[in-house]
Parts: C-alpha cells; sequence; structure tokens
C-alpha cells in the first residue's frame, strides 16, 4: 500500500493559522461520492486538486455572477471542473483542459458519475494554446497551470472576458513565497508579476483571498 501525506493537500499551506486551517475545513459539509473519491485519490497519488474549501469558493463565485460559461486552464482529473458545472447549471458549459490523456479520461469517468458530462468539453492539450484559439467571451476563467506560465495566462485571459466577467487564479501567494525577498524561484517571480499585473490593470478589478495558497478573483470592468 503507498504512503501517504499526514494530511491533505489543501491543508499543507497555512497561509492563515493551523488551527484557523483545520478549523475552516471542520465545518464543511461532507462531499459526495465521486468529489469524495477525487479526494481520497489524491491524497493517495499526490494528485493536485484545490480542495473542497475553494471548490465551494468556485461554485459560490459562479452562482453570484450567474455564469453560464467558464474556461478552466489546467484541469488536471477535473475535481474543480465539477464544482464549476455544477454551478453553470444545464445548459451551462465549462471547457476542460489537461495536456494529459490519461487525467482526461480519468476525468471524463468522474464527470459521467457526477452527472454534469453533458455540462463540459473536455480539451487535450497545452491549456494555452487553446485559450489563445477561442474567439467567444467567457463569464468566468479560471487559472491553475504550471505557475511559470501565469503572466500569459493573464494575457490571453482577458481579452476573453465579458465585462463583469470574472478572471479567477489559484495559488497566487505560493505557500507564502510571494513574501519572500528577492526571490530567485521562476515560479515564484512568475505569480508576482502576474499579481502585480492584476493590480495594475485598468480593466480589472482584483481581490486576492488567503484561503488555502491565496485564490484571486479580478472583476472585468
Amino acid at each position: 500500500m503507498p504512503d501517504t501525506p499526514s494530511k491533505p493537500d489543501w491543508l499543507n499551506y497555512e497561509i492563515t493559522t493551523p488551527a484557523v486551517e483545520s478549523y475552516l475545513y471542520s465545518i464543511l459539509p461532507a462531499r459526495d461520492e465521486v468529489l469524495t473519491q477525487i479526494e481520497n485519490e489524491a491524497i493517495k497519488r499526490d494528485i493536485p486538486i484545490v480542495g473542497p474549501a475553494v471548490g465551494r469558493f468556485l461554485h459560490q463565485l459562479a452562482l453570484i455572477s450567474g455564469a453560464k460559461t467558464i474556461f478552466e486552464l489546467g484541469s488536471a482529473v477535473g475535481y474543480s471542473t465539477i464544482w464549476w458545472a455544477r454551478a453553470v447549471g444545464e445548459g451551462g458549459r465549462v471547457i476542460y483542459t489537461d495536456g494529459d490523456r490519461k487525467k482526461a479520461d480519468e476525468a471524463r469517468g468522474y464527470f459521467e458519475r457526477g452527472g454534469v458530462a453533458d455540462r463540459i468539453t473536455i480539451k487535450v492539450g497545452d491549456a494555452l494554446e487553446l485559450l489563445s484559439e477561442q474567439k467567444q467571451e467567457y463569464d468566468i476563467i479560471f487559472c491553475d497551470i504550471d505557475k511559470e506560465d501565469y503572466p500569459r495566462a493573464f494575457k490571453l485571459a482577458v481579452p476573453r472576458l465579458r465585462k463583469g466577467g470574472l478572471l479567477v487564479a489559484d495559488n497566487v501567494l505560493w505557500s507564502g513565497r510571494v513574501a519572500q525577498e528577492n526571490p530567485s524561484e521562476a515560479s515564484t517571480k512568475a505569480i508576482l508579476e502576474c499579481n502585480r499585473l492584476l493590480y495594475s490593470s485598468t480593466e480589472l478589478f482584483p481581490t486576492v483571498l488567503p484561503i488555502r495558497d491565496g485564490v484571486a478573483v479580478a472583476v472585468k470592468r
């Protein structure tokens, strides 16, 4: 039996205090069988997922904004995709993207079991290239790809958001590394640049929330 981490990936960030973080997760309602299975697989196989607190937040953002079209940059096994798809409802559309065919096939199985397969379009390939091909505007674009690509994702996403649409990015506090003096890591530098672009943009009104590993939400003016 493979070794597993002492706690789930989504509890390993401690951007707040460990006690507060544990409390936030302790009050969450239980997830259904499909989401719970993905969470368990993520722990066993070290698959990065946003976890249930952020998943609920993404779902809430879609409900609040009335989103019906969502483009997801980096979907892995589809955990966040399911949260989005359940929020957009019948007639909504979520674009799943990942460069790994095996992950996409695994995600497809979860979508079918979760009853949302008809709301999700699966695209396998480079997420940024797939986004660059899009001609329509989206209600929400969610960024959770390799962190070095965040600045490029920002530049591609903003023109493809409708007015009033949301650009959402995960991991924008990067385990607190964004607060380091003179960081040398390329991923940290890229996140810092993306955060700078968010807050200097005249087209967006952003907020960074210290939930899990930091989630940025920006509305297009």
